[in-house]
């Protein structure tokens, strides 16, 4: 016959105290001497008190865990945020809720719902749709992560992305190249369109003539990147194939690194965006410019906590630097 769970007053009774005094200790009143707290701590653990979390939700109208809603759990930049936030979240006992909305506005708009619905004590998103006006960040505290949401106003942690594109084109253009590929997403994600406009305006600032034939923004998969360099560097005689490229994406570069590998024109310099691995072992090895997914993930998760502790802090945008890396492909000349 299996064993029944232990009850919260089965560790009151062990500790000595009252179950109302036991039920302060579960939920983190400071009203509870530190004496009595550590002995009703040490009970929980000698009985192997496992407190029932939808209950306690209920009783005190949030649950202890955060909502974090992004595009893609597999994209590497968002794993790398994913593993950030759990090792933040775990190290204040908070379980974190990791869901993926496909880039459908459907979706996010229903994964987003159950959360709220849940009570989740926090949120953090990375947005899909083009309108967020319908959440309210004084039901749940919101920090959007990587991307702006258009009609919310709420704390934001991400990279300059407009800089971080300019300053990977001059990259290259000090190197010597005036044919310089962009391989990216939609401009209809923020970011995409912040990492275009950074590229066209690196151009444009050193006199670099833009050629429209070497821009791609729809390579939202490895495949379609592949795809568009293959393109790029076909055998067609009236175009000119590109002698540098920049990748605005870790998806994207999961296809362009091995297009040209395989297609022998590691002569073309590359600088990719966002580190992958492997990146730093192939010759030549890859420059990138460093988002750094863990530093993204720690500074959103630090902000959400902070906005739990005290709910009336201004919105703020908080910016992670971002860097390139010379490897060496970067830095080939034409």
């Amino acid at each position: 016959m299996a064993k029944s769970p232990t009850r919260l007053l089965d560790v009151a009774n062990a500790a000595g105290v009252s179950l109302r005094t036991a039920s302060r200790v579960l939920n983190d009143d400071p009203r509870v001497a530190p004496v009595t707290r550590q002995r009703v701590r040490e009970a929980m653990l000698d009985l192997r008190f496992e407190p029932d979390a939808m209950a306690r939700s209920l009783r005190a109208g949030t649950d202890t865990t955060i909502g974090f809603v992004v595009e893609s759990i597999s994209d590497p930049f968002f794993a790398e945020v994913i593993d950030a936030v759990e090792h933040q979240m775990s190290r204040q006992g908070r379980p974190v809720l990791v869901t993926s909305t496909r880039r459908d506005s459907g979706r996010e708009r229903d994964v987003i719902g159950r959360m709220v619905q849940r009570r989740v004590a926090g949120l953090l998103l990375s947005p899909t749709s083009d309108d967020h006006s319908w959440l309210d960040p004084q039901r749940v505290p919101i920090v959007l992560v990587d991307r702006s949401a258009p009609g919310l106003v709420a704390d934001l942690v991400d990279i300059d992305d407009h800089r971080a594109a300019f300053d990977a084109v001059a990259h290259l253009i000090a190197h010597g190249h005036q044919r310089i590929a962009y391989i990216g997403d939609t401009p209809a994600i923020p970011t995409s369109a912040a990492r275009l406009r950074g590229y066209r305006d690196a151009l444009a600032h050193h006199r670099v003539a833009a050629a429209e034939h070497l821009v791609n923004c729809d390579c939202a998969t490895s495949q379609a990147a592949a795809r568009a360099v293959s393109a790029l560097i076909g055998d067609d005689p009236g175009t000119r194939p590109p002698t540098a490229i920049l990748s605005a994406t870790t998806r994207a570069s999961l296809g362009v690194v091995p297009t040209l590998h395989s297609a022998g024109r590691t002569d073309i310099a590359l600088v990719a965006f966002g580190d992958f691995p492997m990146a730093d072992a192939l010759r030549p090895a890859v420059t990138v410019v460093d988002h750094p997914g863990h530093e993204v993930g720690r500074v959103a998760a630090a902000r959400l906590l902070a906005r739990l502790e005290q709910p009336g802090l201004p919105v703020e945008r908080i910016q992670v630097p971002a860097r390139i890396i010379e490897r060496g492909s970067g830095e080939l000349r034409p």
